[in-house]
């Protein structure tokens, strides 16, 4: 088609939203950020971020292939799934329009968004807004919202009347606006999520820390205690942190951002580490993890490791301490992925 609609510079795609949109048995109940409950509402992020792993997870999924046969990349398109706000409210009342999951005394956590931002721009804030009135009038679920975005403050500031069930996120893992602008392209600086970080909390938001990822680097005390003030940790109801996952495309995406950057030296370090799995890469998590542990609390830190055979038992020493260990059991990012096969593959290209 000649009219296309793109969004933050990217082309938009549509695939019809399903029951998908709503996950009950997430993988994301493991990393402690929901009940098992997570909503999203697109496939492809309009942020760029250079680590982001969920193309590795989606290589399967048939909201792809149409980015594919435009010849472009997973991180040059958006892929929206269109009307995902009514299929939620499908999914969330019967056929007489009640809600289904009303109990007062149901009031687990949901998280959103487990693969795009939800409020990267104007328009998607406003379609977050509206898949949360509907959460928060048919239910009385609590929502955790992470996103890379200050827009996010506008969210808070709509909903402010259920802000007892609300919990709004920024992640701040790379300590820079400048390198920053190079790994998480397209989104907004750290500073500015700083900012709205504590804006939120200045209003009297409930609010948790994203300290995701963090590269390598020559001083994790100073990084754990410089990310900690900055988010002020002690007001935050929870804190994640987690290194640096390499997967599919994103080692070479990541190391080739530094280094046309300028970042040769921090560039040189990444690789050493990431190449080195099992030994530099074991120390450069444990570091971090340690570091955080001398800022944040045990009962609030929760530090997100991928173990292995070898390294679970020195990991699970430790969950007393707040650490969480990841396997094979949770690298289902989201377990709606398993119901794609059989959704229609109807993608429109505007």
């Amino acid at each position: 088609m000649n009219n296309t609609e793109t969004m933050n510079g990217k082309q938009v795609f549509y695939v019809p939203a399903t029951k998908s949109v709503l996950n009950f048995e997430s993988g994301f109940e493991h990393k402690k950020l929901c009940d098992g409950l997570t909503f999203t509402a697109g496939t492809a992020c309009a942020y760029s971020c250079n680590y982001c792993y969920v193309e590795s997870m989606m290589f399967r999924n048939p909201h792809l292939k149409p980015v594919k046969y435009a010849g472009l990349t997973y991180e040059q398109a958006i892929i929206r799934r269109g009307g995902a706000v009514a299929a939620l409210n499908q999914c969330l009342t019967n056929r007489k329009g009640q809600p289904k999951y009303k109990n007062p005394e149901d009031t687990r956590v949901l998280y959103m968004s487990p693969l795009v931002d939800v409020a990267a721009n104007n328009e998607l804030a406003q379609e977050t807004i509206e898949a949360c009135r509907i959460i928060l009038q048919t239910t009385n679920w609590q929502i955790r919202m992470l996103s890379k975005s200050p827009l996010i403050v506008n969210i808070a500031k709509t909903l402010e009347a259920h802000k007892d069930r609300m919990i709004f996120g920024l992640s701040t893992g790379i300590h820079s606006d400048k390198l920053g602008k190079v790994i998480e392209q397209g989104a907004p600086g750290i500073t500015s999520r700083i900012k709205a970080m504590r804006k939120l909390q200045d209003h009297g938001f409930r609010t948790f820390g994203m300290l995701c990822p963090t590269l390598p680097n020559l001083s994790y005390d100073s990084m754990a205690e410089t990310l900690a003030e900055e988010i002020r940790a002690d007001r935050c109801e929870h804190v994640w942190g987690e290194v640096m996952n390499v997967r599919g495309r994103s080692f070479d995406r990541v190391e080739n951002a530094m280094k046309n950057a300028g970042y040769d030296k921090l560039a040189d370090m990444y690789r050493s580490v990431m190449e080195d799995k099992k030994v530099a890469w074991e120390e450069y998590a444990r570091a971090t993890f340690e570091a955080h542990t001398k800022i944040i609390p045990a009962d609030k830190l929760r530090f997100l490791q991928y173990v292995t055979k070898k390294t679970e038992s020195w990991w699970k020493s430790r969950e007393n301490d707040g650490a969480i260990c990841l396997g094979a059991s949770a690298e289902k990012i989201d377990a709606s992925q398993s119901q794609y096969q059989s959704m229609p593959q109807q993608v429109v290209l505007l």
